[in-house]
Formats: C-alpha cells, structure tokens, sequence
C-alpha cells in the first residue's frame, strides 16, 4: 500500500523525535578540563605576605585574611614597593613629610587605574618592629598624599604563624 504524503511526513517527524539523543563527550571533557584549571588556580584560602628575614614584624591577633594588594616594604636602608627599591633611606631628608622616592612609584601606580574608588586605593605596609615613628608616618603620610588612603599594616599572627593584614 502506497502512504500518502502527509503519512510519510509523520513517520519522518516520529523518526526524528523518538530517536536515541547523544553526548558529545570531548565538548564535556573540555568544560571540566578548564573547570579544574580554574579551580587549581584559584583555590588558595592562605594568602602569604612577602617577609625578609630582616623585618620582624610585630605580633598581634589578626582576625582579617590578608588581601592581595600592592605591597611597601621598609628596611633599615630602603623602601621597596612590590620588591622593587624605590627610595633609599640615607639618601632622604629625615624632617621632609614624605618620602620623594616612593611618591614618584605611587603616582606611577595610582594613574594605572583606570578609576580611584572614593575610599581610595588599598595599600599593605610591611615594617619591622623596630621601626622609627617617624618613618612610617612619613610613608603612611605620602601613600594617603597620593590617594592610597585604605593602609594597612602587616602584622604575624599569633595564633597560626601566618601573616595577616
């Protein structure tokens, strides 16, 4: 018996519609592939500041993670910003408000940003426990001076012996 058009057009649709459906596997391994990726990277919960042998610095009772933001370190000679020196300490005026050096670095850094956030921008200070006053006031002083103005001073945690912020 011949089927008429219409016939053959719903076995085709039935066909069609009731047939086994299919995974493709390599765009699924794909996904997970970057997925763990993504995850290895971005897995870390310890955030680790940068420490020199040569800064102790104080103990306190740290409750905050440390967060990843740009970094000045004061030593007995130098101030490094992300490890790099920018200002040498016999060479600055001791009764200047703020430290020449690091200036030109923050001005550098603060017109990288696109746009200062109204609280300003996050700096981390590293400074040993023995640390004159003075110095840290005039650094403090000259990241507020160039729209650093959320500072935070880096502290070695009592309770689990890691740096906190």
């Amino acid at each position: 018996m011949k089927l008429s058009r219409r016939a053959k057009r719903m076995q085709r649709h039935y066909k069609r519609m009731h047939r086994p459906g299919g995974l493709n596997l390599v765009s699924l391994m794909d996904i997970f592939t970057i997925l763990v990726f993504f995850l290895m990277v971005n897995s870390s919960d310890v955030k680790v500041l940068q420490n020199t042998a040569d800064v102790p610095l104080p103990s306190s009772n740290a409750e905050h993670q440390a967060r990843d933001t740009l970094t000045v370190l004061v030593t007995d000679e130098a101030i490094l910003v992300d490890g790099r020196e920018v200002a040498k300490l016999s060479s600055t005026d001791p009764d200047a408000a703020t430290v020449p050096g690091l200036a030109e670095e923050l001005s550098y850094r603060r017109d990288r940003h696109a746009a200062i956030p109204e609280a300003g921008l996050e700096v981390t200070i590293l400074a040993g426990r023995d640390t004159e006053y003075r110095l840290l006031r005039r650094v403090m002083q000259t990241c507020v001076d160039h729209d650093f103005r959320q500072v935070r001073l880096a502290v070695e945690s009592q309770n689990e012996g890691g740096d906190h912020g």
